[in-house]
């Protein structure tokens, strides 16, 4: 078996994801750097909207609900360089950490890892949401259930990270806020549905 597929599934494709957004950011300018918090916001929009429209996570990566937003932990550790020897090795052949703030983009994204409905929760997430600011991203996931549910426990001093509950993305933002993807009724059961079945395959392969 090839050495790259050894590296969790996770890790590679959160790194495609991560180098897409960075290579999209660099359109025009000089370097292909990438705000981390600005990248996370959008990852969570691309999963959210193929979840939902495809049943399972683009990423696969587990989230988390952080004072700042919801976050892809596996994406995050990939964007700060904390993994296993192997899979850092794997992951900085395409993005590294440049400081606390951003990552830069080093080579082309590896397409193979990603597949048509990847790649088009990516181009959702960047065409809708690409032009906002990192603060504003933050402030916008504020208004999905997944994190409303466990905002209370980020005030003062309190968690710095709560699982969150994947059936959540499936209900509706505040009104005004982009869904990543409408469902009627009946949508919305097949793809919970369809998420199930997901998740009792994923834990059989683990």
């Amino acid at each position: 078996m090839p050495a790259v597929l050894k590296i969790p599934t996770p890790i590679r494709k959160s790194t495609q994801a991560l180098n897409y957004f960075a290579r999209k950011a660099a359109t025009g300018a000089p370097t292909r750097e990438m705000n981390k918090m600005k990248a996370l916001k959008l990852l969570f929009f691309a999963d959210r909207y193929h979840l939902r429209k495809y049943g399972r996570l683009l990423s696969e990566c587990d989230y988390f609900a952080m004072k700042n937003g919801p976050v892809a932990s596996e994406a995050k550790r990939v964007a700060e360089e904390r993994l296993p020897s192997i899979a850092c090795s794997y992951a900085r052949s395409f993005v590294r950490r440049k400081d606390n703030l951003r990552y830069t983009s080093v080579s082309d994204v590896d397409e193979a890892v990603l597949s048509k409905s990847d790649f088009e929760a990516l181009d959702f997430a960047w065409e809708n949401f690409g032009h906002y600011t990192q603060f504003d991203l933050a402030e916008i996931t504020h208004h999905y259930p997944e994190w409303k549910r466990h905002a209370a426990k980020f005030r003062g001093n309190g968690h710095k990270r709560v699982e969150m509950n994947y059936e959540d993305f499936f209900a509706e933002p505040d009104a005004g806020y982009n869904t990543c993807h409408p469902l009627s009724a009946e949508d919305k059961r097949a793809a919970i549905a369809l998420f199930r079945e997901h998740q009792e395959i994923r834990a059989l392969w683990n």
